[in-house]
């Protein structure tokens, strides 16, 4: 079964950093486009960045210029690195692996608060 694995959540200082990692198994890594999600409690899941299998990325307004996706293909693992987090950011981070189908992690909490 395939399901990705997300890891380094946390809770974090207004204004510090964290970097998530989302490793897929079971799955041709290199082929299928990532994306990071979060939902924040009473909220709907939302995206925070994307990378395609070519490497072409995209961010959610709120994420740009503070956020960093990228992959590692030989490690079949993509990671968001986050900077300037904001009490705005707490949230569950998912991981989303998509292709001819879509798998989704269980997901690692980030909290930011002082």
């Amino acid at each position: 079964q395939v399901q990705p694995v997300e890891s380094g959540g946390g809770l974090v200082q207004p204004g510090g950093s964290l970097r998530l990692s989302c490793a897929a198994s079971g799955i041709i890594f290199s082929i299928h486009h990532m994306a990071w999600y979060r939902q924040a409690p009473g909220k709907q899941r939302e995206l925070v960045a994307g990378i395609t299998s070519g490497g072409t990325t995209n961010y959610a307004d709120s994420a740009k210029g503070r956020f960093t996706i990228s992959r590692d293909n030989g490690k079949n693992t993509v990671y968001l690195q986050m900077n300037g987090l904001k009490p705005e950011d707490t949230a569950v981070y998912y991981c989303k692996a998509r292709y001819q189908f879509v798998y989704w992690g269980q997901g690692t909490q980030v909290t930011v608060s002082s």
